[in-house]
């Protein structure tokens, strides 16, 4: 075998407490480009953890071989390991005990720490000689993230965290990075860095780093890439090159746009009855002429850097509104302002459902009124992750994290109809740390809006989707803007996930005066 490949054959993946993947092979030569892919659960991460070690590769008998080049040198970015970073960073917040925010490691500090710097336990010991240099390195200006070096990564978006996770990752000099769903949540100039990326590197596979893609969807898709394995099931579904692997997706999109129309009406029809059935769960129906958000004047930011200045905004029910701007223009702080997760909101002048924030209103009195689905959101929920699903689904009627309080009949009925609609009938007692990504995402969407909300936040809620669940969750939210209830605030670099009720666009533009524009269509 040569000294940049993989050969597998006849093995398990497993953890310590099952068999994850029961026999599959797989051979990874010189000069071959991989894409892995599969649906949600399907068997994708499993095999992308297995190859980071984080997962046992076990042989089957005694004809099984499993060598590894890459062994104790493989790096993975992707948005798990994202929110494990932000996890880490709370974990070490000392804000509670400062006079201002603790801002944590810089992207500076941090990827100092894979060229002989301290590591995140000793953020206070002083760089090493090179940080005062990182501007200069072509990996940095791959990715783009010069700008952003002195900045704390709990204050960057997800964007600019996982432009500087790959930047980190190039410069570990790991034998075999793998990039997980790279795309998500990256503007148009992001794309095009990633994509010039897989032209300059992936593309020659050079002796120092070798490149595994793993997507959610056969989407953007570089052209580097000369083979797929797809897992299904817990299965291998496809092994073999991009050319046969496209002519099979072919024919699967031609019969799934013939059943299209059929699955889409019979998902709707089940959602009305389950509307019906839970009504008395829902909040009632807004006042449309009473105003949802009021922004005056906002100005937000830290340091230097301002993210919104002399912001002016109105929000009434019914109008569904599209916000969208580049990595690090203050999409997702916008949203904190709302949720009450920033606290520059006691600071300006902001209305939420006639009243303004902080004149005595508690947290519960607004989130009452939220549907939430976030990346901040997410990682609060894997901090609890030993909560089963259906006690998941019922905390959005309650607006907690996690369930502390007994469940009512009524409660876990609506809770298994509406797992049931979303693919996971039979899996109420599963934790939800034991989900992947991307089924954690569609288990929040879910949770966001069995109530009903007045206002459902969806900060890019599509992120770690496969096609599958994404089309669903885009036919949900269609259907819960029609409703009259609920108006939707959503981020989304993705055209294709635009809804057709998105008819107020909301476009901030950082390095402008104003530093916004409002658009109707």
């Amino acid at each position: 075998m040569a000294n940049d490949s993989i050969n597998i054959k006849n093995c398990r993946i497993e953890d310590s407490k099952r068999v994850l993947i029961e026999n599959f092979d797989f051979e990874m030569k010189e000069n071959e480009a991989w894409l892995v892919i599969g649906p949600n659960g399907g068997g994708k991460a499993d095999f992308i953890k297995a190859l980071s070690g984080e997962k046992r590769i076990v042989p089957n008998g005694s004809d099984s071989v499993f060598e590894n080049d890459f062994s104790g040198s493989v790096e993975t970015v992707s948005l798990e390991v994202a929110a494990k970073l932000i996890e880490q960073e709370r974990d070490l917040d000392e804000t509670e005990y400062m006079d201002r925010l603790d801002e944590g490691r810089t992207g500076r500090r941090f990827i100092c720490e894979v060229l002989g710097g301290p590591d995140a336990k000793h953020r206070h010991v002083p760089l090493p000689a090179i940080a005062s240099k990182l501007e200069a390195f072509p990996e940095i200006k791959l990715c783009g993230i010069e700008k952003i070096l002195d900045r704390g990564l709990k204050l960057m978006s997800t964007g600019e965290i996982r432009r500087t996770l790959l930047a980190r990752s190039l410069l570990s000099k790991k034998r075999l990075l793998i990039l997980s769903d790279p795309f998500a949540g990256l503007d148009v100039q992001s794309r095009s860095i990633l994509l010039e990326f897989f032209q300059t590197i992936a593309g020659k596979q050079s002796d120092s780093t070798r490149v595994i893609l793993s997507m959610e969807r056969y989407f953007e898709i570089p052209e580097t890439i000369t083979n797929v394995i797809e897992f299904s099931g817990g299965k291998v579904s496809f092994c073999g090159t991009k050319a046969d692997y496209e002519k099979v997706l072919a024919g699967r999109n031609e019969e799934k746009s013939k059943n299209r129309e059929s699955e889409k009406s019979a998902f709707l029809s089940e959602l009305d009855d389950i509307a019906v059935s839970t009504r008395f769960l829902q909040n009632e129906k807004v006042d449309s002429k009473q105003t949802l958000i009021q922004m005056n004047g906002v100005n937000v930011g830290w340091g230097d850097k301002k993210v919104l200045r002399n912001f002016n905004w109105t929000v009434m029910p019914n109008e569904h509104w599209l916000i969208r701007g580049p990595n690090g223009s203050g999409k997702t702080t916008l949203l904190e302002l709302i949720t009450g997760d920033n606290h520059q909101v006691f600071c300006n002048d902001v209305w939420l459902f006639g009243n303004k924030r902080g004149s005595g209103e508690t947290i519960w009195d607004i989130k009452k009124n939220l549907g939430i689905v976030s990346y901040r959101l997410h990682v609060e929920y894997r901090m609890v992750a030993g909560t089963d699903l259906e006690g998941v689904i019922i905390s959005g009627f309650r607006d907690s994290i996690g369930l502390y309080e007994q469940r009512t009949d009524v409660e876990v009925a609506a809770a298994r109809r509406w797992l049931k609609l979303a693919g996971f009938e039979g899996r109420k007692d599963e934790s939800f740390g034991n989900l992947s990504y991307g089924e954690q995402r569609a288990i929040l969407i879910i949770r966001a809006a069995v109530k009903s909300p007045k206002i459902m936040i969806l900060d890019e809620p599509c992120h770690g989707l496969d096609e599958n669940y994404r089309q669903k969750i885009l036919d949900l939210l269609e259907k819960v803007a029609e409703t009259g209830t609920t108006t939707l605030l959503h981020v989304t670099h993705d055209a294709s996930e635009v809804l057709p009720c998105e008819k107020h666009i909301l476009e901030l533009k950082p390095d402008c005066d104003p530093m916004y524009e409002i658009i109707e269509k």
